[in-house]
């Protein structure tokens, strides 16, 4: 059976040559990074569509079990609650999903770059660390691993080499920064390019930060500007 594909907010390219999937945090959607795309500054002939999804409702219990958008459950902010396991398989299939339609669309899949943000960031790690092809790249801010006792035997080889940026803000008080930085380490220990950035802000997006994304996303798909 199939699964069905999510809604998305599409910032499209004519003649598309590669493909930036961004997933926003809990309680926010597809629209919450549309506005990120113009101030990247992107030479105008760039060739990326940039595709952002709407995280499906569900359940979440520590909003006292009222559904919001996001990518599965948090129960408490007990670090130890948050990984939601049947949440994240189903979220994968969503993910992988979107990425397969890419390749459908004539986008290889190391002209595919997963993104995301506070839980989007925890899916595009745990997705693209996974997936079976070359991706381009993979982007995660203000976020950490889930379900790391499973990583050894499900990571796949193929995109161990893949660029991966990481940035934190020093004083986040929902995903704290050293959750982030423990993920650094453990990816880093196993021998993954990982550049890791932190910046003097809350759970957000600052200004260097967007530059510096720029300029990794310039790497990742060979872009001059």
């Amino acid at each position: 059976m199939s699964t069905k594909l999510l809604e998305t907010v599409e910032i499209d390219s004519e003649n598309a040559r590669g493909s930036v999937i961004w997933l926003h945090g809990l309680g926010a959607d597809g629209h919450d990074f549309e506005a990120l795309v113009p101030e990247l500054k992107l030479p105008a002939e760039h060739g990326l569509r940039f595709i952002f999804p709407h995280a499906p409702f569900r359940t979440i219990t520590m909003n006292n079990s009222q559904p919001l958008r996001g990518w599965f459950d948090v129960k408490t902010l007990d670090r130890d609650a948050w990984d939601d396991r049947e949440g994240i398989l189903e979220s994968a299939q969503s993910v992988n999903a979107l990425i397969d339609r890419e390749k459908e669309r004539g986008i290889a899949s190391e002209k595919i770059l997963l993104a995301g943000f506070s839980q989007g960031g925890t899916m595009a790690l745990y997705c693209g660390l996974r997936y079976p092809e070359k991706l381009a790249g993979i982007m995660g801010l203000s976020t950490y691993m889930p379900l790391t006792e499973d990583f050894a035997k499900e990571a796949t080889a193929v995109n161990r080499e893949t660029s991966i940026f990481m940035a934190h803000g020093s004083m986040d008080d929902i995903v704290l920064p050293t959750l982030g930085d423990e993920t650094y380490e453990f990816l880093r220990g196993l021998g993954y390019d990982v550049a890791w950035h932190e910046y003097p802000m809350m759970h957000q997006v600052c200004r260097q930060e967007v530059e510096e994304i720029r300029s990794w996303l310039m790497n990742c798909f060979n872009l001059s500007s």
